[in-house]
């Protein structure tokens, strides 16, 4: 059943979350990066639901609408441990997940969080964290940049407030060149991340995953990050991706992983709306999962080398 995408709040990991949401049948989780909001996914929801499924997306925590943490946490583990809340209270034990760069990293970290409950997972824009470590390079680490400027205390926030949220709008040019995106496209992440509150939250993402890496006490934390994914997986890059480079997605491979390319930047899923939704909707379905899942590996480490 196919209706108007809604929205409400529900409780998840003891936080108000605030979600969009459509559709009836097995749950799959949109979850959006930075800077963005869970209205990146407005394309994609209405086409799941017409497939046969309940589409979600929540604004990630501290991303207003949705509460941010009393206590500041959002580690990528307790991140993690929202997208499984939430699956809880929509009544769901299985679910799928696609994910835009932060929320591919955490798609892909829940997942081995949870490996019997995730069924599938979309990554889009980022890589999986092993395949991203491995292959960080001179250009890479320059277009990384903004990961070093985050962990400065105090200034991002203020930084990424002033003249309306103007450095938003600076990043998405930068990273998808090509995308001649709207002010309508941009108001809700404005929104989003217009109180100190919530830029502190968003930055949090990035203030917490050094820690979480290099922590050697948490040996199993860091296998969660960093080991190969633990889902059948798909791993979306945008060819003209300014922000992360095709070059990093070489050697993405697995038993059940492959790579596709779609013309476009960073937010390819927005540029190519439609292919996007095809390739995640293909993927999800039975068929979809199995046809050419191999077949294609050989081709796309070709056409990244």
């Amino acid at each position: 059943m196919n209706g108007p995408v809604e929205s409400f709040d529900i409780t998840a990991n003891g936080l108000r979350f605030a979600v969009r949401a459509t559709g009836e049948g097995p749950l799959v989780l949109c979850l959006h990066g930075f800077p963005d909001s869970a209205n990146t996914f407005d394309d994609l929801l209405p086409r799941l639901a017409a497939e046969g499924y309940r589409a979600v997306a929540p604004f990630m925590r501290g991303y207003a609408p949705t509460a941010a943490p009393r206590d500041g946490d959002c580690r990528v583990t307790t991140l993690g441990r929202d997208i499984l809340g939430l699956a809880d209270a929509l009544g769901s034990q299985r679910f799928s997940l696609v994910g835009h760069d932060w929320g591919s990293v955490i798609a892909l970290t829940t997942a081995a969080m949870a490996p019997v409950r995730v069924e599938r997972v979309v990554a889009a824009a980022v890589p999986p964290l092993r395949w991203f470590l491995a292959n960080m390079r001179p250009a890479q680490i320059l277009r990384s940049w903004y990961i070093g400027y985050f962990q400065l205390p105090g200034w991002p926030e203020t930084h990424l407030g002033l003249s309306d949220g103007r450095f938003i709008e600076w990043l998405w040019r930068r990273w998808s060149p090509d995308w001649d995106f709207t002010e309508a496209d941009i108001a809700p992440v404005r929104a989003a991340l217009a109180t100190r509150a919530a830029r502190r939250a968003a930055l949090g993402y990035y203030r917490g995953l050094p820690g979480a890496l290099l922590s050697l006490r948490r040996a199993r934390r860091r296998r969660w990050l960093v080991g190969r994914p633990s889902a059948p997986s798909l791993c979306v890059y945008g060819e003209r991706d300014r922000c992360i480079g095709p070059e990093m997605w070489r050697g993405v491979t697995g038993e059940d992983c492959r790579i596709e390319g779609l013309p476009g930047g960073h937010f390819m899923h927005r540029e190519q709306p439609e292919a996007f939704a095809r390739m995640v909707t293909d993927f999800l379905s039975a068929g979809g999962m199995n046809a050419g899942l191999r077949s294609g590996r050989e081709a796309d480490a070709q056409r990244l080398a």
